[in-house]
């Protein structure tokens, strides 16, 4: 490993270590919630919970129940013309939580599947999870995922669904990991965060395809950054942490479209948008990338979820970066000369 990213350790490619116990395990993760989703789907609460239970079957074949809040969250997939089952916040109770599976655990994000009886949307969600898990490998300040197989068991209308779903640490556990504290401020300068984590992050979201994000400032009245948040070491030093992926060319979503500022027809369509203050550590950042595509490869192939076209479709696209950054004129065209 290049010593410019000592910092980035492989721990991340293992499960355990100081993670919760909910994120110990890469195995999928079958749970049932029961809810009056008819009714969350219709009014779609953002500030009240609605009651549930959350249910699965520990290790030891015992029955786990929970009662749990539960409401819609998010932006773009929250509106009922994007998608028909919004994503989910879970809000646990930590004294019938501690010492079970889901020990720690208090307000929680559920990534759902936007649409009903979809294969495709179906196979979107395990998608974003390979999201998560890639960066993962990649660097342990990065956020963890779980998968899940949900039955969502409607208690207004007598009916049940059956989806994935991906379960994301809470920030403030990802902040107690990494030993940082989050930085509530508007924008800041691209000088300002590690530079090699943020020419890493670079890299990754032109691996994935995705230009839905800032790492450096918000949406009107919110915290920055856009679908990045920022957390500060003790020392001062400055990371810019992704999540929310569904509008990357890995996911591919059918309603995703790339900002018409960035004139790139679709979302397959790779667009760098590296610092040039950063493009002296490219070198470096393309060769960690180099050491980390079989694990990476890997990942995808051995990910049980995917299906076999989904799985054939994702590598395809993984490697077509790889050819990239394997040729020096498309380094130097795409990422070196098209840098901001």
């Amino acid at each position: 490993m290049s010593v410019l990213f000592l910092f980035v350790t492989t721990a991340a490619a293992q499960p355990g270590g100081d993670r919760d116990p909910l994120f110990t395990s890469h195995e999928l993760l079958e749970v049932t919630i029961a809810a009056p989703f008819r009714l969350i789907m219709r009014e779609r609460p953002i500030d009240k919970y609605v009651p549930g239970t959350l249910r699965y079957q520990d290790s030891d074949g015992t029955l786990v129940e929970f009662d749990i809040g539960v409401r819609t969250r998010g932006q773009f997939r929250r509106k009922p013309e994007h998608c028909k089952f919004a994503p989910l916040r879970l809000n646990f109770k930590k004294s019938q939580t501690r010492n079970t599976l889901f020990d720690k655990q208090d307000k929680i994000k559920l990534v759902t599947h936007c649409q009903n009886k979809s294969p495709r949307y179906e196979q979107m969600v395990v998608n974003e999870y390979m999201a998560y898990r890639i960066f993962g490998l990649l660097s342990d300040v990065s956020f963890s995922a779980r998968l899940l197989r949900v039955t969502y068991d409607f208690t207004d209308d007598n009916q049940q669904i059956e989806n994935y779903g991906i379960l994301l640490e809470h920030r403030r556990r990802l902040e107690k990991r990494t030993d940082t504290s989050r930085m509530r401020v508007k924008e800041i300068l691209p000088t300002d965060l590690q530079p090699e984590y943020s020419n890493l992050l670079s890299v990754f979201q032109y691996m994935i395809g995705n230009t839905d994000f800032s790492p450096i400032r918000a949406s009107p009245d919110a915290n920055c950054c856009h679908n990045q948040i920022l957390l500060k070491t003790d020392d001062n030093t400055i990371y810019s942490v992704p999540y929310d992926f569904d509008m990357s060319g890995i996911v591919n979503a059918p309603y995703a479209a790339p900002h018409p500022r960035f004139k790139i027809k679709s979302v397959r369509d790779r667009l760098y948008r590296g610092r040039c203050t950063n493009n002296a550590l490219l070198p470096a950042t393309l060769d960690y990338f180099r050491e980390r595509r079989d694990e990476i490869e890997t990942l995808i192939r051995e990910e049980p979820a995917l299906s076999k076209f989904a799985r054939n479709s994702t590598l395809s696209f993984i490697r077509q970066f790889y050819r990239r950054i394997d040729d020096p004129r498309q380094v130097q065209r795409r990422l070196v000369g098209a840098c901001i």
